[in-house]
């Protein structure tokens, strides 16, 4: 199936769903006054316990304004498939969590009410918000969605493993791979991370490492994925690859192989960081020394959340609430001001290791809501925080991470490219030719001619 006809294919899909899942919009026949006094609310964080905690939120917001919210569970693929759909019968939802991408690719669609956003932004105060957050939901300046939380790709390694082997630590893709080819000398795999070709692990792999090198999906409208700095990404990354004492890793088994001490690296989201504690009954730590102490594991783990310093562009997650065209735009905006305000601490801790603020404070104390996120529970039972059990030094280390999240395309008209362009795991498609031999600057040149398509499909 060409690229072509696998998006007419999405889109016929995406029709057919639309019409199932717009009934979340609620009854057009309502009243204007009944819809005044409430809101629906779509939330891409659906898990039952994170629904429940999300509806606390909002009940208390109900409590103080007396305007209802109607909390509908509904992944990003879903809001992407009815919004379009609801916008033509003009029955919308009200507020909208959403990735920066997503924001993009609406925005350009005139679906978004902007200047709603805008304004929220302005009350709140735009200086209390991460800087580069703010560029990834806005175009030209100007902001489309509200920047809520996120979370950021890690550099895990064993501070044991990599001292007994006399390895410093990385600070440049070139270092990581040198380091993991050396670990793999000593039997274990060298870094887990996703390199399954054709894959979303594969393409988040992809994009945390070349971003750290310098490469630049696109730039100015002109594909820049074959240039010498991505070239020389793809080359460390087949090194990457090969440092593997196991196959080739989607994002379970790369932790997996880290939390059993199979692999001296791992590269992971913030999601890791409980597990690391022994504190996830799904996905315990197997290591041998685990078996004595299940937090073996976050006792002898250190943490890089900027690899490279000369470029800081880490891969990591922005959500952000935006308020469609037509929607209760008054009923949304005191609604998105309570979820960053009062609501804002107890949302986050829906899921603590996932969700982390991309607006620090308040005018008045400028890291209150980071050392807040520092202070929640994380894990099932959220019975230790972050500060707890790596110091508050780690919570810095952190907030450098989300400060470093850096999108392809973020903030520019290229935003929509980019987002193409991972969703349909376009790079990731690639990862067997590099593997099978082919040079990486071949792979490369394969890569920006599969984008171009894409680009002139938009």
């Amino acid at each position: 199936m060409t690229h072509l006809t696998r998006r007419r294919f999405a889109a016929a899909i995406a029709a057919a769903t639309a019409l199932t899942t717009l009934a979340a919009c609620g009854a057009s026949g309502d009243s204007e006054a009944e819809k005044a006094k409430e809101i629906t609310f779509w939330t891409p964080q659906t898990t039952p316990q994170r629904v429940a905690a999300q509806e606390k939120v909002a009940a208390r917001f109900t409590e103080k304004t007396g305007i209802a919210v109607k909390v509908v569970p509904l992944s990003e693929t879903d809001q992407k498939q009815s919004l379009a759909t609801g916008a033509a019968s003009g029955d919308v939802p009200d507020v909208m969590l959403h990735g920066a991408t997503t924001t993009a690719a609406w925005r350009s669609q005139g679906l978004l009410n902007t200047k709603a956003a805008e304004e929220v932004v302005e009350e709140l105060g735009a200086d209390t918000f991460n800087a580069n957050a703010l560029k990834a939901f806005s175009l030209d300046g100007k902001v489309g969605a509200v920047p809520s939380d996120g979370w950021v790709h890690l550099l895990v390694y064993r501070k044991d493993l990599l001292q007994a082997a006399d390895v410093k630590v990385p600070a440049s893709l070139e270092e990581v791979a040198k380091a993991a080819t050396t670990m793999k000398a000593t039997g274990v795999t060298g870094i887990a991370l996703g390199t399954q070709a054709g894959t979303p692990s594969g393409t988040e792999g992809i994009y945390s490492m070349f971003q750290s090198a310098g490469c630049q999906l696109v730039q100015d409208g002109n594909v820049t994925i074959d240039s010498p700095e991505c070239t020389r990404a793809a080359e460390q990354f087949k090194v990457l690859r090969d440092s593997s004492a196991q196959g080739d890793f989607d994002v379970t088994s790369a932790r997996a192989a880290y939390l059993a001490g199979k692999s001296s690296m791992l590269l992971f989201s913030t999601h890791i960081l409980d597990e690391l504690a022994g504190l996830d009954k799904a996905n315990p730590t197997t290591c041998p020394q685990c078996k004595a102490d299940p937090a073996f594991l976050s006792k002898n783990s250190g943490f890089i959340t900027v690899l490279d310093q000369s470029h800081p562009a880490q891969y990591g997650a922005t959500l952000g609430y935006g308020i469609p065209e037509g929607a209760n735009t008054a009923g949304a905006k005191e609604f998105i001001k309570f979820m960053m305000e009062e609501g804002y601490s107890d949302t986050l801790a829906s899921a603590t290791e996932g969700r982390i603020p991309l607006r620090n404070g308040t005018k008045a104390d400028p890291n209150a809501y980071l050392d807040a996120w520092g202070k929640l529970g994380i894990g099932p039972e959220a019975k230790s925080s972050v500060a707890e059990l790596y110091g508050p030094e780690m919570v810095t280390q952190i907030r450098d991470g989300v400060n470093a999240v850096s999108l392809w395309g973020m903030g520019t008209k290229d935003s929509p490219l980019a987002g193409a362009v991972t969703a349909e795991n376009v790079l990731a498609q690639f990862l067997e030719r590099l593997y099978g031999g082919e040079s990486p600057a071949q792979v490369t040149k394969g890569m920006a001619e599969e984008v171009k398509k894409v680009q002139a499909d938009l």
